[in-house]
């Protein structure tokens, strides 16, 4: 790949460019018969050496093989999205609209197409831990492909090797690609969007336009409104470079829009024009309607932070209950070591390259590449940067798959142009930021390998001053100084990696990597911790980092006890199917404090498992319960639908005190589950619905006690 100048003509636009020689098309020539499909697939490119494709297919193995490692330690992971997976396998009427369970209470405060994948895995390997959560093993080695292949049609094989190390070693990726939560599959499709249009940006394609605005459509399907942020950035570079008159690429770019709105509309139109008496309520809404939903609670309430229902935004600068926004915000101890590792070297390597292509034509696509990856990251990161709504660290992931190809195309280029000055001397300050910025990180956490942070400061400093002179050292010493530049950048979020790997992560609130000096878990008091033992980084033992093990200590319902479940045999293999039984060596995020309940669930008893089960065919509910996380827990424990009143923080107005009692009457609901029985969510304060329905229960019904936990059976009077 060398810096060349030339004259370059596209439909009336002359200009003398200094750009990059593109990898050669690979179509094959006109008589020549086309490979079969498997020689394709095996042998890639024909200009490529032998081993590129062999390479690659072997990275995606090793990353699915990483992240498919202990996977199962996670349990159920999120219970709330569990439940709802568990409910789409039982009912196609509860997977079309992601019921949090299969009679149709309500729904998840979501829309329902990342739960699709999960529940066919449901449907087809049981309901178990590994068939919940493989699907997104999945979705991270798809997501490393893609990146791949977008680096890959503009860039060098190394380039694209780079990227997809960058993303398997991001502690944030390693997190949620594990982890039942939408951002895996946002992830996947914000790379997807990305990469067609740098396809459509090569011969102003039409289709692959088209194919843009579908990906962003779907990922509306999954997370809303923030599959929208990275709209101006496609539509803005492709108007401006795409190879073709501007009212045609205005055209395209509509048509995409058309493609969006039809990916993602179907859906939308379909749930607000079916009648709401016979479909359940949408939760996160106090008005049953969908699109308050997305332009209210998680739309524009994420923004200011006036967020109905939710359980605390943000407060001007200090973020409320969600960390202080700014400038800095990923790079606070709170969010750094989730994702910020490799920001400032990406950063220094976009404006490196952006300076490079100054001068190039109008339609160059190596420039074209680092707008859209950069133009991506930028406008993220400004926005989880400011918004004051709800923000949790695990939301950063959307940043790694813009983060590792502008590292991977970055180094890729000025590595062709070391010979330059200005070039070596950009790596060497590249490699002295990451150095610096990992030692800052890991002195977050001062127990955890110090040892480590001295080896990623001193071998990063000696990599850029080998760097600097790069061009004048012989072949072993180059490779000395390529290896060691690896190793110190990749050291520090490589042992967060495999510290994420080594523990189970369960709740509503999870980090990666080890607890930090000034972190959080969350409101409440954020326990993080790890397993016993040791194992390769991670088994510290930072549980929950003040002995708060739950049920070993008395406390039964203090951090909801969703930890690590028993494994063996078949991942997954049905093991202890509430997966919250005996958990005190997994790690609970975000749990403790007051609201152990409502972000992570409760601990079920096998007595309180065969109360519920009893007789349960009999009832559309076995059970109602205040607040998702508690609802789902028996949900998942029994495999019985439990209505979750108020939907997830138990503030929503579903169902209503006069609906709940005709449920009743109807002998629809046979058990209430007191707050007692796990914490039951935030009840929208003493007249709030969710109050209203509890303070009737326990006037009106006979209580049962099973253990620690404190049932009303709704068939029977108190007064009986």
């Amino acid at each position: 790949m060398t810096l060349h100048f030339d004259q370059t003509t596209h439909q009336g636009d002359t200009s003398t460019s200094a750009t990059w020689d593109p990898p050669p098309a690979t179509s094959p020539e006109a008589g020549e018969p086309k490979q079969p499909f498997l020689r394709r697939l095996w042998r890639g490119r024909p200009e490529d050496p032998r081993w590129v494709r062999p390479a690659f297919l072997a990275a995606l193995l090793v990353i699915g093989a990483l992240y498919t490692w202990n996977l199962t330690a996670s349990g159920y992971a999120n219970s709330f999205y569990s439940a709802a997976v568990q409910a789409g396998s039982q009912s196609w009427k509860a997977f079309f609209f992601g019921s949090l369970d299969a009679a149709d209470a309500i729904t998840v405060d979501k829309p329902p197409a990342s739960l699709w994948p999960m529940a066919l895995s449901v449907r087809l390997l049981g309901l178990n831990s590994f068939a919940i959560l493989f699907p997104q093993v999945l979705m991270a080695v798809a997501t490393a492909a893609v990146l791949y292949a977008a680096v890959r049609r503009r860039f060098t094989a190394a380039a694209g090797f780079i990227t997809m190390a960058v993303l398997a070693l991001t502690p944030v990726a390693a997190l949620m690609f594990r982890f039942n939560n939408p951002d895996a599959a946002l992830a996947l499709l914000m790379a997807t969007a990305v990469y067609c249009t740098l396809r459509a940006l090569e011969k102003a394609q039409t289709k692959w336009l088209v194919w843009a605005g579908v990906a962003i459509g779907f990922a509306f399907l999954v997370k809303t409104l923030q599959a929208f942020l990275i709209l101006p950035v496609l539509a803005l570079v492709y108007v401006v470079l795409a190879p073709t008159g501007l009212g045609r690429r205005i055209g395209q770019v509509l048509l995409a829009g058309l493609a969006m709105v039809v990916a993602g509309g179907w859906w939308v139109a379909i749930v607000e024009l079916w009648p709401a008496s016979s479909r359940p309520y949408i939760g996160g809404s106090q008005n049953n309607s969908f699109l308050e939903l997305t332009f209210g609670y998680n739309g524009l309430g994420r923004i200011n932070g006036n967020e109905t229902g939710s359980v605390g935004g943000g407060g001007g600068n200090s973020g409320g209950n969600w960390g202080e926004t700014g400038w800095d915000r990923m790079f606070s101890a709170s969010i750094g070591g989730q994702i910020s590792w490799l920001i400032p070297a990406a950063l220094i390597l976009l404006v490196a390259a952006l300076w490079m292509t100054r001068k190039a034509r109008r339609t160059d696509t190596a420039r074209a590449a680092f707008l859209l990856w950069g133009g991506s990251l930028l406008i993220t990161v400004v926005i989880f940067s400011f918004m004051q709504g709800i923000f949790h660290e695990y939301y950063t992931v959307a940043l790694a798959p813009y983060i590792a190809p502008l590292v991977g195309m970055g180094a890729a280029v000025l590595w062709e142009e070391r010979g330059r000055v200005w070039a070596s001397l950009t790596l060497a300050g590249a490699m002295t930021a990451t150095a610096a910025w990992g030692y800052v990180l890991l002195n977050r956490s001062s127990d955890y390998y110090p040892w480590l942070k001295w080896v990623v400061l001193v071998g990063g400093l000696v990599a850029a001053l080998g760097l600097v002179f790069v061009s004048r050292l012989g072949r072993r010493l180059t490779m000395g100084v390529v290896g060691l530049s690896c190793v110190a950048a990749l050291a520090g979020p490589a042992a967060y990696t495999l510290t994420t790997l080594n523990e189970g992560h369960t709740g509503s609130i999870v980090t990666a990597g080890p607890a930090v000096a000034g972190g959080r878990g969350g409101p409440g008091g954020g326990m993080r911790g790890g397993p016993d033992g040791g194992g390769f980084p991670g088994g510290q033992n930072q549980q929950g980092q003040q002995g708060q093990q739950g049920q070993q200590n008395g406390q039964t319902g203090q951090n909801g006890q969703l930890g690590r479940p028993p494994t063996g045999g078949f991942p997954g293999g049905g093991q202890n199917q509430q997966g919250q039984q005996n958990q005190q060596g997994g790690r609970t995020d975000g749990g403790g404090g007051g609201m152990g309940g409502l972000l992570n669930g409760a601990s079920v008893s096998a007595e309180a498992k065969k109360l519920l089960e009893a007789d349960a065919d009999q009832y559309t509910w076995a059970a109602a319960a205040i607040g998702a996380q508690n609802a789902a827990s028996y949900q998942l424990s029994t495999g019985e639908p439990v209505m979750a009143v108020g939907g997830f923080n138990g503030t929503d107005p579903s169902p209503t005190p006069a609906q709940f009692k005709q449920y009743v009457a109807a002998g629809e609901i046979h058990y209430f589950i007191a707050s007692g029985a796990g914490g039951g969510g935030m009840g929208g304060g003493s007249n709030g619905t969710s109050s209203q329905i509890t303070s009737w229960v326990e006037a009106n019904f006979k209580k049962v006690t099973v253990g620690s936990a404190t049932f009303y059976d709704l068939t029977q009077k108190a007064s009986d």
